[in-house]
């Protein structure tokens, strides 16, 4: 029988670098500092608070925004941090999870002819959901090795097709942070425009050496054109609950809800309900830093002495490192090479590139338990 003729909206999509670690790492019994999640427990109080959630009968279809209770504790947490007063019924929308937070605010947007700044390296998901909505992704490479923004690249591509930009502080896959003078910027050229920013801050609370994660919302004008995505799931060590949400004005917040409630209409009721009595500890996201702090601090301590030498993290679940040509000239290769013969798995932040530019730098995920990364490091400081 004849296959159906289509025209893939995705031609030619190879798998992503993620997949294609994870399986290996799994094949080869590898150490998995690939793929960003914790290999931790989460906080049991957070487990019993969805049992009893359940036990009470949150077991239904919760609202299409997001269950009450969390938009509000979300709401005084943003004006607490950032000093903006959000309206949690009508700024604040649970979504499943931060990609989808990311995907949605596009979908909600973008027409066939936009165009879209954004900056490499990236999160692989930001091309394939720009280029769905029929949209031109434009990618400027961030400088190396600080990973700073060439804000006069930015201002040369921006013509009056672009549609919006992309920024995402705390960065992945390079830790980098947003400083005032990038927001000042970024308020520079958008200023009197149609211009729409999509600010990703997954990693909003994982900021280190007594840094600050300088966030969208905090800025008015910027915010008012903005949609800004957060993830639950790396507050809480949870990532498998795919729980995030996205802030914006009322006007964009409409808009993306007219989406929303098409694509997963709502989250999963328990899991909100629980995290709305959880996070109204503020502590439960202030200690955060620390946290991921001395899990950085130890990974460096563990590999001096290596071949492989570190790159400034700022912030993030992740540290990069750069290789020299004695181990080879591929970061891909060189990856591949290292998950079969001592058992690590990292990523290539080559693969963070359209066209994999390669600065030879791999990208380690620190969210680990000790042991795991000193077993990975005592692995890492036999290369030669």
């Amino acid at each position: 029988m004849p296959k159906v003729d289509i025209q893939s909206k995705l031609p030619n999509l190879p798998t992503t670098i993620f997949t294609t670690m994870s399986q290996l790492a799994n094949q080869h019994k590898a150490i998995n500092l690939g793929q960003g999640f914790p290999d931790f427990g989460m906080d049991p109080q957070l487990i019993d608070l969805v049992e009893k959630a359940m036990r009470n009968g949150h077991n239904q279809y919760a609202h299409t925004f997001g269950f009450q209770g969390l938009r509000e504790v979300l709401a005084q947490k943003i004006n607490t941090l950032y000093g903006n007063p959000i309206d949690s019924e009508t700024e604040i929308t649970i979504t499943s999870g931060g990609t989808y937070a990311i995907s949605n605010a596009l979908t909600s947007v973008l027409r066939e002819g936009d165009e879209v700044i954004y900056f490499e390296p990236c999160f692989d998901s930001y091309v394939p959901n720009i280029k769905v909505m029929g949209a031109k992704p434009v990618a400027i490479s961030l400088n190396f090795p600080d990973y700073s923004i060439p804000w006069e690249k930015v201002r040369e591509k921006v013509n009056p097709r672009t549609r919006m930009i992309m920024v995402n502080s705390p960065n992945n896959p390079t830790g980098t942070l947003l400083g005032l003078q990038d927001l000042e910027e970024l308020k520079n050229i958008t200023r009197g425009t149609q211009i729409i920013i999509l600010s990703d801050e997954v990693y909003e609370h994982i900021v280190f050496d007594g840094e600050k994660h300088h966030s969208i919302l905090a800025h008015p004008e910027l915010f008012d054109r903005s949609f800004v995505a957060f993830s639950l799931g790396k507050v809480c060590h949870c990532t498998g609950w795919k729980i995030g949400y996205t802030v914006a004005p009322a006007y964009l917040t409409k808009e993306f809800r007219n989406h929303h409630q098409f694509n997963v209409f709502a989250v999963n009721t328990p899991m909100q309900v629980a995290m709305a009595e959880y996070l109204s500890n503020p502590e439960t996201y202030l200690q955060l830093p620390s946290v991921f702090q001395a899990k950085r601090d130890y990974f460096a301590r563990e590999m001096e002495g290596s071949i492989l030498k570190p790159l400034p993290s700022k912030g993030s679940y992740f540290q990069c490192f750069t290789f020299p040509e004695a181990l080879g000239i591929n970061s891909r290769k060189v990856a591949l090479d290292l998950v079969e013969k001592i058992g690590v798995a990292l990523i290539p932040v080559s693969a963070f590139y359209q066209d994999e530019t390669d600065h030879k730098v791999l990208r380690v995920c620190i969210a680990k338990k000790e042991e795991t990364l000193k077993e990975a490091a005592k692995r890492l400081l036999n290369l030669q």
